[in-house]
């Protein structure tokens, strides 16, 4: 194991699951939450503020501020904390419990928003209390996720070529769409590099990335109520939309077989499940990039009168993942080969890869 100096320095980032045997479709599932803050936020949360500190808008003094759901938030927690900055997090009650403790637990602020802006919701509210907080002060610097270019970044240079290297013959990747970030960077490595990569946007009913109408939405990470100022469509080939309760009812399956994985991977891993199906798609290689692991929802997803108040007891039935009822597809592929290459090196896996490599 390596010797690190600072938190975030630690990231295995080479790990993926065979989900066959739990799904019975070909998917590999690239997990992105072992490291210190458990999650794929890590990336950008380093890009972001190292690439802040080169640029002189980050130093002795600065108070990071920045909007976030919560992975993000606990990311940049961390690494405020190694760094000596102070850091002020602005969630909405769709923040796990757990996660706001683990981002004050690090010494963070959290600063809770609690009523929707009329016309951009919740999201919009806490944007609206982020600037305030910058024109108080000019010690406040705001990262920016949401138009921040290391946002893309990051996964351009990390999350995407690591795929590509564990998978030279992938047919189709699917990737979960928040700010989109991580969607963006994997589809533009993939446009540049394999154009032949068909790319799959995951997003949540209710969101309106894609521009469907905005709802009520209970699980935080996936699905934005303003349109993501990074999202570029040329770059995508396919879009589906999960309803909530799947995600759930998919979290639920993935545990049962022993893989506590989180609300955005569930959705994920359901939108990927739904494309193949729908796409007689058995002979592709594909592989999904699962966000976070589960146990920041121990209170919500995994907790059984949560769920039952929420979503019912259909939620917790154990069965096949149903089809997701929002769609945008395009033609069928043509399968080049069967997926059956080896995931892993089991000694490559054994040595954490830090996101500053």
């Amino acid at each position: 194991m390596p010797i690190i100096r600072h938190p975030h320095q630690f990231n295995e980032s080479s790990l993926f699951i065979d989900l066959q045997g739990v799904l019975s479709h070909p998917l590999y599932l690239k997990i992105e939450g072992f490291n210190l803050a458990g999650s794929i936020k890590l990336k950008p949360a380093v890009e972001m503020v190292e690439r802040a500190e080169r640029e002189g808008r980050v130093g002795p003094g600065s108070v990071l501020v920045e909007s976030s759901s919560g992975n993000l938030g606990v990311a940049l927690s961390m690494i405020a904390a190694s760094k000596g900055y102070r850091f002020v997090c602005v969630i909405d009650p769709r923040c796990n419990p757990a996660t706001r403790q683990l981002m004050e637990s690090l010494g963070a602020q959290v600063d809770l928003v609690t009523e929707p802006d009329p016309v951009d919701g919740l999201l919009g509210a806490r944007l609206n209390h982020v600037r305030e907080l910058c024109e108080s002060d000019d010690r406040y610097v705001w990262l920016n996720q949401y138009t921040n270019s290391g946002n893309w970044g990051a996964h351009y240079r990390w999350t995407a070529s690591e795929i590509d290297a564990q998978f030279p013959e992938l047919d189709v990747l699917f990737v979960g769409a928040g700010t989109t970030g991580t969607l963006m960077g994997c589809a533009r490595y993939f446009h540049e590099h394999r154009p032949d990569v068909r790319i799959v946007a995951v997003d949540a009913v209710g969101s309106v990335t894609f521009g469907g109408p905005p709802a009520t939405r209970l699980i935080p990470g996936l699905g934005m109520s303003v349109r993501p100022p990074q999202l570029d469509e040329s770059l995508i080939d396919d879009v589906v939309l999960v309803e909530e309760l799947d995600t759930v009812r998919t979290c639920h399956r993935l545990a049962g077989s022993g893989y506590l994985l989180g609300g955005s991977t569930g959705t994920v891993v359901h939108g990927a499940m739904t494309w193949l199906t729908d796409h007689r798609a058995r002979g592709v290689t594909a592989v999904a990039i699962s966000p976070d692991l589960g146990r920041p929802y121990l209170d919500t997803i995994y907790q059984p009168d949560w769920v039952l108040d929420h979503f019912g007891a259909a939620a917790l039935a154990r069965d096949d993942v149903p089809a997701s009822p929002g769609r945008r597809s395009g033609p069928e592929p043509e399968p080049r080969h069967p997926a059956g290459m080896p995931v892993t090196d089991p000694v490559a896996t054994s040595s954490p890869r830090s996101p500053s490599q």
